[in-house]
This record gives structure tokens, C-alpha cells and sequence, in this order.
């Protein structure tokens, strides 16, 4: 088993999510209370892909999180690091353009994309600001960032139960229903660890994105951010 740690070395990281591909949609779903699926409607939402548009979508693993951008007629590219979880994506649905890369390295040309999204990836990138900054090179002038991430609920009391459920709850619970339980401790202090909004937002305004914004679901244990790349 693996369990990556919180300096995320790539090859820990890709390792421990391979680890977990097989079961990683149910067990997000029997973690989240059944709340990752309302959270992807409002990513689909935000990123509001258009016939023919060009999405790229980072660790995108099995490409649950690609299909509503495919149904609305984009073009979408599901990229991800994990070997594993490309290998069980590509089984479930081989007509996707499933594309091994990493975050901070894209194997893409500049201005390509129209929206760009990731959806509970970034905070395992071992550089956000480098991953920020190479979204916004793949990403075509007037093209538009989606991040989906775990956050910090804004009401104090609520904060601390939802710590407590990370910390003490989350672990058993990916026990009995995970391949590799450990990665979900791992995962648990990544969230634990990682900015809260107004920190991502000047995080994206410093890799060059502007009209940075953020809308919070669930009480802020999960924060949509958004921004634009200048024309």
C-alpha cells in the first residue's frame, strides 16, 4: 500500500492514486455523502462548455469528472498523472482522449483550450503556482480557469466538526470501503493543509488570471474558483 506525504513527490502522489483507481469513484462517493455529485454539476455548471469548445480536464482521472463537458458537445481531454486510474478510465470509456501529463508540465501547445478545469487535484500538485501558471499558458486569451477543491467551512463551529470528521471519522470509513485506505489519511491532511479562499484567489491572480472570483457549496468545505485569461 501507499500513502503519499505531504511534500507530494509526483511519483508518491501518481503511485497512490493508482493504488486506488478501481474503487476511487464509490469511495468518493460514500466519503462525500453523496455531495461530489452535486459539487461536479455546479463545476459543469461554471465551466458551461459549448459545442465544439476545447476543454482540458486536469486530474481527471477515470474521466467521471469529463463526461458532462463530452455530452455538451465539447471536445474534452482528460489529463491526469496516474497511470492507474488512466488505464480504468480508458477501460469504462476507450473513446475519450485520455492524456498522461503532468500538472506543472503540460504536454500541450500555448492558447489551446478554452476552459481549463480540476476538480480535487490541485492541492496534490508539488507546485501549485507552477500548475496555476501552466493552465493559464494552455489556455486560449479570453479562455476562462475552473478549480473545484476542499476548502475551509466559513462558519467557525461547523469548521470544527468537519475537522473532526477528516481526522478522526474519514479514515475508518475509507477502510471499509477503499483498496487503499492509508491514501485517504494522506488525503485528509491535504485538505486539512491547504489555503482557504482568499489564498487560492491571490495564488491565481499571481499566475495571471484576472477577474478571479469564488463561490463556496456545502458551507465552504468545497470552493469553486474561477478566472479569465486576458485578451
Amino acid at each position: 500500500m501507499t500513502r503519499a506525504s505531504l511534500d507530494k513527490q509526483p511519483h508518491e502522489v501518481a503511485s497512490m492514486f493508482d493504488d486506488v483507481a478501481e474503487r476511487y469513484d464509490l469511495t468518493n462517493d460514500v466519503l462525500s455523502l453523496g455531495q461530489d455529485r452535486r459539487w461536479r454539476k455546479e463545476v459543469a455548471k461554471a465551466v458551461d462548455a459549448r459545442p465544439a469548445q476545447k476543454i482540458l480536464d486536469l486530474a481527471a482521472g477515470t474521466g467521471t469528472s469529463s463526461m458532462p463537458f463530452a455530452r455538451a458537445g465539447a471536445y474534452v481531454v482528460p489529463c491526469d498523472f496516474s497511470q492507474g486510474m488512466l488505464r480504468v478510465g480508458k477501460r469504462n470509456n476507450a473513446w475519450l482522449p485520455y492524456t498522461a501529463g503532468d500538472a506543472t508540465r503540460l504536454p500541450f501547445k500555448d492558447d489551446v483550450f478554452d476552459a481549463v478545469t480540476i476538480s480535487f487535484g490541485l492541492r496534490n500538485v508539488q507546485d501549485t503556482d507552477a500548475a496555476l501558471r501552466e493552465m493559464h499558458r494552455v489556455t486560449r486569451p479570453g479562455g476562462r480557469i475552473v478549480i473545484c477543491e476542499f476548502s475551509h467551512p466559513t462558519w467557525a463551529p461547523f469548521r470544527t466538526v468537519y475537522t473532526e470528521y477528516l481526522m478522526r471519522a474519514l479514515p475508518p470509513v475509507a477502510r471499509s470501503v477503499s483498496s487503499n485506505p492509508d491514501a485517504y489519511v494522506y488525503l485528509a491532511e491535504s485538505i486539512r493543509d491547504w489555503p482557504d479562499q482568499p489564498a487560492l484567489a491571490g495564488r491565481l491572480q499571481g499566475a495571471g488570471w484576472s477577474k478571479v472570483a469564488w463561490r463556496d457549496l456545502t458551507g465552504g468545505v468545497v470552493a469553486l474558483h474561477r478566472g479569465f485569461k486576458e485578451s
